[in-house]
């Protein structure tokens, strides 16, 4: 155990009372528990939507509301990560997260103004971003060679998230009514606030100097200081990682934020069904990232290259970049997903209506096969690629 410390440059006292083995177990776990009550929540958010009188229209401007607000604060809050350490980042996180469930909450309750209270619990998602603080403590606490495995454990946290938060929200749901899971949900969130503030360690960033040193001289940048965001996106081989993460994810993600609408329109189900099949996924993605074999037999291929490309790309992007800036880094790559969110609803909702549900495999397909050209023809932008790494 010292020595592994020692590997890695922090003391016990640094670590504070967990040892970095369990403060990886926990990162794990506070990971699992955000995207436990995240899918409780997408289990009822359309029908919660729909009793209150939204069209799918009106859904897709709820859904740009949530991505326009994590795309602007996601590398804000990975500057803030980096700058206050993995304990500030993860408390904030999952407070936020409980202000988001309360403010669902009381949008269930009749006497209410349930429209205008749904719209204000996107508010506090700029600041909900407990994933990429845990993928910051995973690149802070492993060495280079580690880090893809460790990263990829991730995938077990989302498998589970998704399987615990889909089953419990449509059998609350159902059971007890649709406020039910938003209260869980609360909850749960609040008790993660506390592990944070209470066991994760203050600071990860002694836990080696792995990547290139950061730029010596000169005072601390801000949060808020977008010139030193940009300035990670402009070194040697991370913006055409960064672009290949973005273009190869987006059609995915474009399925992803359509998925709600398609089990309620498309498939006529109903919560608890909405759920079983959201767990279904979930099962995919925990079992496939044990190894390459389970990959190919058991997965389909829009997963498996969603899985693989983000394992990929965030460990190519946090070797890239300084120790001192996997935080920022991690939260550029955050940003992914909610621009998808952001002009998804709008592109989705098109394609949806105008050519149904197999329109989103034929853009998944035309879009990586293109890049997959692109790289092929291209030498010089796999060089660029390749010194990411």
């Amino acid at each position: 155990m010292q020595g592994a410390r020692a590997r890695r440059g922090q003391s016990p006292a640094e670590m504070g009372a967990l040892g970095w083995p369990t403060t990886l177990l926990l990162t794990y776990a506070l990971a699992t528990l955000e995207f436990t009550c995240l899918f409780m929540q997408f289990s009822v958010l359309p029908y919660l939507s729909r009793s209150l009188g939204l069209d799918s229209v009106a859904f897709g401007y709820l859904q740009t509301t949530l991505g326009v607000l994590q795309l602007l604060g996601g590398p804000v809050f990975g500057r803030f990560a980096d700058q206050r350490g993995a304990r500030a980042a993860f408390t904030v996180s999952f407070l936020a997260s409980s202000v988001f469930y309360l403010l669902l909450a009381a949008a269930c309750t009749p006497w209410l103004p349930g429209v205008a209270l749904l719209f204000a619990s996107r508010l506090p998602s700029a600041l909900m971003h407990a994933m990429p603080t845990a993928q910051m403590v995973i690149t802070d606490l492993t060495t280079p060679e580690e880090r893809p495995t460790a990263l990829s454990r991730l995938g077990l946290c989302v498998g589970s998230g998704t399987i615990l938060g889909s089953l419990l929200g449509g059998t609350l749901s159902t059971a007890c009514g649709i406020h039910c899971p938003v209260l869980v949900a609360f909850v749960a969130n609040l008790l993660g606030a506390i592990l944070s503030f209470t066991y994760v360690p203050a600071n990860t960033k002694g836990a080696g100097a792995h990547g290139p040193a950061a730029p010596p001289g000169g005072p601390q940048a801000g949060v808020f200081d977008l010139k030193t965001i940009t300035r990670l996106l402009l070194q040697p081989g991370v913006l055409p990682v960064f672009l290949i993460k973005v273009v190869c994810g987006f059609p995915f993600g474009l399925f992803l934020v359509m998925f709600a609408i398609i089990n309620m329109e498309f498939f006529q189900l109903e919560p608890a069904q909405a759920s079983y099949l959201q767990s279904f996924f979930g099962i995919l993605m925990m079992v496939l990232m044990c190894n390459v074999f389970h990959f190919c037999l058991l997965m389909p291929g829009l997963v498996f290259s969603l899985c693989t490309l983000n394992v990929v790309t965030d460990s190519m992007l946090t070797k890239a970049v300084s120790a001192s800036d996997t935080g920022t880094m991690l939260g550029l790559c955050a940003s992914v997903q909610p621009l998808t969110r952001t002009i998804g609803p709008t592109l989705g909702g098109l394609l949806y209506r105008r050519f149904g549900v197999p329109a989103f495999g034929h853009v998944q397909f035309a879009v990586n096969f293109l890049v997959l050209l692109v790289l092929w023809r291209q030498p010089i932008l796999l060089q660029e690629v390749n010194k990411a790494r």
